[in-house]
C-alpha cells in the first residue's frame, strides 16, 4: 500500500523534502543572494553606466513646442517613431507634453508619420 509507509495515510516523503529546501532559505536571505548575484554580474561587465538626464530639467528656459521642428527630431527615430523615455533620458512630466508635441507636428505635416520623410 503505498501513502501507508512511516507518516502514517498520506504520507509524501518527496513533498517533505521539497518544504524542507523552501523552508532552509528566508525572504531576506533569497533576496540578498539575487542582489549579490546582481552586482556579480554587473562587475563582470564592466564600466559605469551614467544615468540619463532629463533634458528639459537641466534646462527649464527650453520650450516644448509643436512648431520646434529641429527640437522635436532629436525624439523621433529615423523611422519616424517617438523615442521611449528610457532611451531619450527624459522624465515623466516632459514626456508627455513632448509625446503631444509630435502628434500635433504630426498632425499638421511638421513632421511625418513614417521615417520616409527624415
Amino acid at each position: 500500500m503505498s501513502g501507508m509507509g512511516m507518516g502514517g495515510p498520506g504520507y509524501d516523503r518527496d513533498h517533505d523534502r521539497d518544504r524542507d529546501r523552501e523552508d532552509s532559505q528566508s525572504v531576506k536571505a533569497r533576496l540578498r543572494a539575487r542582489a549579490r548575484k546582481k552586482a556579480r554580474r554587473q562587475k563582470r561587465k564592466g564600466g559605469f553606466v551614467r544615468r540619463k538626464v532629463c533634458r528639459f530639467c537641466a534646462d527649464p528656459g527650453l520650450p516644448i513646442d509643436y512648431k520646434d521642428q529641429k527640437t522635436l527630431r532629436l525624439f523621433v527615430s529615423e523611422t519616424g517613431k517617438m523615442i521611449p523615455r528610457r532611451i531619450s533620458g527624459n522624465c515623466a512630466r516632459h514626456q508627455r507634453p513632448l509625446a503631444i508635441a509630435i502628434k500635433r507636428a504630426r498632425q499638421l505635416a511638421l513632421l511625418p508619420f513614417t521615417g520616409q520623410g527624415l
